[in-house]
């Protein structure tokens, strides 16, 4: 790598959290902070603590929305379990040589049920219906926390040296099962857990790129780059939870992909430890041609072959001017025309979504409790676009907008998204209805965790897909859903849609599954059901197993078909060439085993 320059700033240190102090922050069995949940008083709902823009405020449209469309009673809530007890799992299969081996490498490590336990899992749904109400299979056997590249190093040597298996930790919110441990791996399994590695090391403010360690948090590198007056402004949904590292691993994408890109075209350069050494360019450059870039068998390797530590980012100047937008259109086949439109002529702003109906009723009963004067308002607003512009509100749906960088810039795309929406019978809707749909998409993960306190469960699912198959996709999609949900039984369920990103050859798709299982003795074998059909389905139209989500174990049974016999085969030659012994025997992508038996 180049030496130091002049301008490169010298270290930042973000505030490092020590593991206690995190467990001490977050939920242990659910998403998001302890402080921030659904509360519900008589019939009344609310969400605590001023985290988020509706934080202790009532919603008055919660409760008898949820009560109509999933058919639940509010006064009998699922009990959960308590926090694991030590006599709750097996003993860690650690010995005494492998914990002295640990303190010779001089990191911190715990052996504890309950740092194994929060390290054992992400966020499926599987997840969180094992926290609350289940048992983990297998857990990792001893959890250790690097502080920097040089500590990974000695940690997968080690493992190498005594046939441990690791598996990279980051924030946990992945949602494919990829931090999931094997049951069937008899080996000590390491939890390497990233997050003490949170620095941002330098700034380079002429090649505007910043080098910052892997564990760091989303959020947290937001703060400090602001302080610098800079953004690398990648934003995905779990982006108040996630990590560097885990974005890389998994090939992310944020919800201001249009201006700043997803991790790919951010990315300059990382550093990976394997068992066979480090991976990495010989130089930081904006591009070379010199074969296959490495870059991308790292970038989706999701902890399958090494530990990333370290990321040379882009970063760019902070934006002036960050303005929130919204359109609504009489269908989701307009609002759909106005997005494919706003695409070919490449002016989407830094985010523009596409609720249908359903979704949009649900951001509907998230709005707080407004005064006399503001329902009066509400009122007049509904019966203009109701009654006299003639929008049907079973149909109508809304586009959310969010414009960034300097005043004329933003001026001008404004006025290019309105005209387009307004070619497609579009409205302009407001900025708060714009902000509002934006930050619904920080709370859709609180809200399952409250469902699923009254037997109901939700998930949300996501593909790319080309344009000219997007609307026949959605309406197949739907159609599936709700034909296994019959056969089955399911009397009670929502099955919504949103675009939300926008490409030249096609665009992105989230699904939001949610259903009341009733009787049903396993809710989650049965909801896993019905995204299978859905992902076959969407398969079948010409869509992904995944845009940015990865593959993990969740979704691994369609990748082979997905890359081909060739694809599988040079994935499998990697694999054995830099971890020969399957030290990261995470299964993810595909079933690996040690090289004797490859």
């Amino acid at each position: 790598m180049p030496a130091a320059k002049e301008n490169i700033a010298q270290p930042v240190i973000v505030k490092s959290v020590i593991p206690k102090e995190r467990q001490d922050l977050l939920k242990w069995n659910g998403w998001g902070y302890k402080d921030s949940y659904f509360t519900m008083n008589d019939t009344v709902a609310s969400f605590t603590g001023k985290r988020y823009s509706i934080g202790n405020l009532r919603l008055p449209r919660l409760m008898p929305w949820v009560a109509q469309t999933f058919n639940i009673d509010f006064t009998k809530p699922n009990a959960s379990k308590p926090q694991p007890k030590e006599t709750d799992y097996p003993p860690p299969k650690v010995n005494n040589e492998n914990i002295e081996a640990f303190q010779r490498l001089g990191v911190s490590y715990s052996i504890s049920v309950m740092d194994r336990v929060v390290r054992a899992h992400g966020h499926t749904l599987k997840d969180i219906y094992t926290l609350k109400y289940g048992r983990f299979e297998r857990i990792p056997d001893i959890v250790v926390w690097p502080k920097c590249h040089e500590d990974v190093e000695k940690i997968v040597r080690l493992a190498d040296e005594e046939n441990m298996v690791i598996i990279p930790f980051g924030g946990g919110t992945a949602v494919s099962g990829a931090i999931e441990c094997p049951t069937n791996e008899e080996r000590p399994i390491i939890s390497l857990d990233t997050s003490q590695m949170n620095r941002i090391l330098w700034l380079d403010e002429d090649n505007l790129v910043a080098c910052i360690e892997s564990g760091i948090i989303g959020q947290d590198l937001e703060r400090e780059l602001n302080k610098l007056s800079y953004t690398v402004g990648h934003e995905p949904d779990s982006y108040e939870f996630s990590s560097l590292g885990g974005w890389v691993a998994t090939r992310a994408s944020g919800m201001k992909k249009n201006t700043y890109g997803n991790i790919e075209d951010l990315v300059v350069h990382v550093k990976m430890v394997t068992p066979r050494g480090l991976l990495q360019k010989n130089c930081q450059v904006p591009r070379m041609s010199c074969g296959p870039d490495f870059n991308h068998v790292i970038m989706g390797s999701e902890g399958s072959l090494g530990v990333i530590t370290e990321v040379i980012l882009k970063i760019r100047p902070l934006p002036k001017v960050r303005r929130y937008g919204s359109i609504i259109f009489r269908n989701f086949e307009d609002g759909v025309g106005c997005m494919r439109e706003v695409a070919k002529k490449r002016c989407q702003p830094a985010s523009i979504r596409l609720m249908d109906n359903d979704q949009f009723q649900l951001g509907m009963i998230l709005k707080p409790e407004i005064s006399f004067m503001e329902a009066a308002v509400d009122t007049l607003k509904r019966t203009y676009v109701t009654k006299i512009k003639g929008f049907d509100p079973t149909e109508l749906c809304v586009m959310t907008l969010l414009f960034e960088g300097d005043e004329n810039e933003v001026k001008a795309n404004e006025k290019k998204i309105y005209d387009i929406g307004a070619k497609f019978r579009g409205m302009p809707a407001g900025q708060s209805n714009g902000e509002r749909g934006y930050m619904l998409t920080f709370l859709i993960a609180y809200i399952r965790d409250l469902a699923i306190e009254f037997n109901v469960v939700a998930e949300s699912f996501e593909t790319s897909v080309p344009w000219d198959k997007a609307l026949q996709l959605v309406r197949n999609v739907k159609h599936v859903i709700a034909s296994e949900c019959y056969k089955i039984g399911i009397t009670h369920f929502i099955i919504n849609s949103r675009v939300t990103q926008t490409y030249d050859a096609g665009c992105v798709i989230y699904f939001y599954l949610g259903f009341n299982y009733g009787n049903l003795p396993n809710p989650v074998d049965v909801f896993h059901h019905l995204e299978e059909a859905a992902r076959d389905e969407i398969i079948r139209v010409g869509g992904s197993i995944s845009h940015h989500h990865g593959v993990g174990k969740l979704r691994k049974k369609w990748y082979a078909d997905t890359v081909s016999k060739v694809g599988t085969n040079i994935f499998l030659a990697i694999k054995k060439e830099v971890d020969p012994k399957n030290i990261f025997a995470t299964n993810n992508l595909m079933t690996t085993v040690p090289q004797a038996k490859l």
